[in-house]
């Protein structure tokens, strides 16, 4: 019993208490010491001491209710030990236990409660009034047919305990394979972090402190919130020596940069991109990790990523950071097998603009929702939105909607969509049998329909089913599969040899649609890095691309100002570069359209006189160079040997 208690209790007086009459030889000299005490003091002194804990709030006494049991136990073992009748202490404890509090003293538990309740309130009354519209927004848009932004919000909401790859590797696996690491990591962890929900940070990472990044929502229209990124003066300053460093090419200038700010998201995504090529993809994927914390970090109060009422516009530059970085993360979370979380990655990056989709999100959803088995929610996504957005009109969905019914035991519904899939689309079937090792039947390896199909298709089209069959191949390879793949491939030549008006309609909507892939679909190749895809850019992209920022949407909303220098001379021939090493500022380019010019008498004509003038003397230079040059003759050694006082001859 402590002092603290004892005083309490009113029996400090320790000096005067005397041990139980148990372990005393005489029982008779209790009263006698304690009868200096007064009468007041010796019915104090009938109380039990350990009714001080009643006098605790009823949600701490249940905080203690192991100690309760533990006294109890520790009581009757003395009053067995004394041999005293213990059965009023018993009696009395049960009484105590069966007891009604009628008043109850304020804990320290409601006290934090109580704390909780104004930190909601004060939330509250900050985004009070995007709140307010947002529930208006959700009234009115509860009226609002299938596809339409209740429904998209309703099909990408997060949960939060999914975004945690180590939670779905622990379901997957068990949680003995984690309690080496969580031993280990016990004693180091550091709490000086702030805990996000995209990542969770690590123990060697550095504070954020203020890095200069901040979100500010911009309006709410129809229950949806438009939020933006900011960049500070210092950040802003910081953002201009990392484009030096870009353009130097030099990655020692971005490590530089990541030593004094470690938490500049365009640097950090860019020395990412360059530890993957070094093949260090551990640290590759703690660089994204990281830029992502601070992303997280700098966001808005009221943005929550679990609703899916939040939106970011892709054409303005400093929101392109976080969608980079969710993208990579999610090849990364993917990449270890934590198919669910990517999914739900996914389903955040195309949260933040459904309409427009600027990294084409929607050509990896499928694959994720296939893999972590969410084949109902798959099909829900693919119904309700057809109308808006076709996605029967893309490969990847065509047949992955195909493979989510028969997963679900939907057979005759499987069948349809994968004969109407093969007979849209297919020059997925010799890609996808290759990629598997599967051999085909003399029928369909001699059928020039699947075997030619690429011919008559724009290389679009063909660019999309190679990244679906890259992709998704491994979903196929199981032994279901297979067999029905076969069984539907003949039902569709079977469709072909009978002259199904089906599959002249849908040649004539090949040969159409798919003229040429938009720039979403190009940034969704390069940054998914999946080799067997071939890199099919328009005429206009002649700016480098850059793994932070790829290919800038035209109207993109930019606050750095930078000429860009084009490096024409990658595709150049020998000659260009041959000139260009006498003369750096020389464009073999420039030459032939001042020859246009000139020709056309338009203006520039005198320059590229001038320019040629300048190549043809220089020509005529070389010609005289190379026609002055002589080999010296140089004697052999038998002629040396001969004559060996003639030296001048042979120099």
């Amino acid at each position: 019993m402590s002092s603290r208690v004892l005083r309490k209790l009113g029996l400090q007086r320790d000096k005067e208490l005397t041990p139980p009459a148990c372990l005393q030889d005489d029982p008779s000299d209790t009263e006698a010491d304690f009868s200096n005490s007064g009468g007041a003091k010796k019915k104090q002194l009938n109380v039990n001491r350990y009714d001080l804990l009643n006098q605790q709030s009823h949600s701490e006494s249940e905080v203690k209710e192991d100690d309760d049991h533990e006294t109890a136990s520790s009581l009757n073992a003395h009053d067995g030990i004394c041999g005293g009748g213990g059965g009023g202490r018993k009696k009395k404890k049960k009484k105590r236990k069966s007891g009604k509090f009628v008043t109850h003293a304020r804990s320290s538990e409601d006290n934090i409660e109580d704390e909780v309740e104004r930190c909601v309130r004060e939330v509250n009354a900050l985004v009070g009034a995007a709140s307010d519209d947002a529930a208006a927004g959700a009234a009115s848009a509860a009226a609002l047919p299938p596809g339409g932004a209740s429904t998209r919000r309703g099909l990408l909401s997060i949960e939060h305990r999914t975004l945690n790859p180590n939670n779905e590797l622990r379901r997957i696996f068990g949680t003995k394979i984690f309690q080496n690491e969580q031993v280990k990591k016990r004693g180091r962890s550091r709490s000086h972090l702030k805990s996000t929900w995209l990542v969770t940070p690590k123990d060697n990472w550095p504070q954020v402190g203020k890095p200069g990044l901040s979100m500010k929502l911009l309006e709410t229209k129809n229950g949806i919130h438009y939020f933006a990124y900011e960049h500070s003066v210092n950040y802003q300053q910081v953002q201009l020596r990392f484009l030096d460093a870009v353009e130097s090419l030099n990655p020692d200038n971005i490590v530089a940069i990541i030593n004094t700010h470690p938490y500049h998201v365009d640097a950090l995504l860019q020395l990412s991109e360059l530890c993957r090529l070094s093949e260090d993809l551990p640290m590759a994927a703690e660089l994204v990790e990281r830029a992502l914390y601070c992303l997280e970090c700098a966001q808005h109060v009221a943005f929550s990523i679990a609703t899916g009422q939040c939106r970011l516009d892709y054409r303005r530059q400093e929101n392109r950071a976080l969608y980079i970085a969710l993208f990579k993360h999610m090849i990364y979370v993917g990449s270890r097998a934590c198919y669910r979380t990517a999914l739900e990655f996914c389903k955040l990056l195309l949260s933040l603009d459904p309409e427009s989709d600027p990294l084409a999100a929607i050509l990896a959803i499928d694959f994720y929702a296939l893999r972590s088995q969410e084949y109902e929610w798959l099909i829900r996504l693919a119904e309700e939105w057809e109308s808006s957005r076709n996605l029967s009109q893309l490969p990847n969905f065509a047949y992955s909607l195909a493979v989510a019914h028969f997963q679900l035991n939907n057979v005759e519904t499987a069948n349809t969509l994968l004969q109407k899939a093969l007979v849209m689309f297919p020059g997925v079937l010799p890609l996808l049998l290759s990629k598997c090792g599967t051999q085909t039947d003399a029928r369909v390896s001699s059928s020039t329909f699947f075997s030619c199909a690429s011919e008559t298709q724009s290389k679009s089209l063909t660019q999309l089913e190679i990244m679906y069959v890259a992709r998704c191949y491994h979903v196929w390879k199981e032994s279901e599969l297979l067999p029905w793949l076969e069984r539907n491939v003949h039902a569709a030549l079977d469709m072909v040899d009978a002259g199904d008006p089906s599959v002249a309609e849908y040649l004539q909507y090949r040969t159409k649609r798919y003229p040429a892939a938009p720039r979403n679909i190009h940034r969704h190749i390069i940054l998914s890095d999946i080799k067997e895809v071939p890199s099919i850019f328009e005429q206009d992209m002649q700016s480098p691309v850059l793994s932070f920022d790829p290919l800038p949407p035209h109207d993109s909303i930019n606050v750095y100002m930078r000429t860009v220098r084009i490096r024409t001379y990658e595709n150049d021939n020998a000659l260009s570069v041959f000139f260009r090493s006498f003369m750096p500022n020389f464009v073999f380019n420039q030459v032939a359209s001042d020859e246009a010019g000139e020709e056309a008498g338009g203006e520039g004509s005198s320059g590229g006189v001038d320019l040629r003038r300048s190549v043809a003397s220089l020509l005529d230079a070389m010609r005289d160079l190379l026609s002055n040059i002589h080999m010296p003759d140089v004697p052999g050694d038998g002629d040396a040997e001969d004559d060996p006082d003639s030296d001048e001859a042979a120099w």
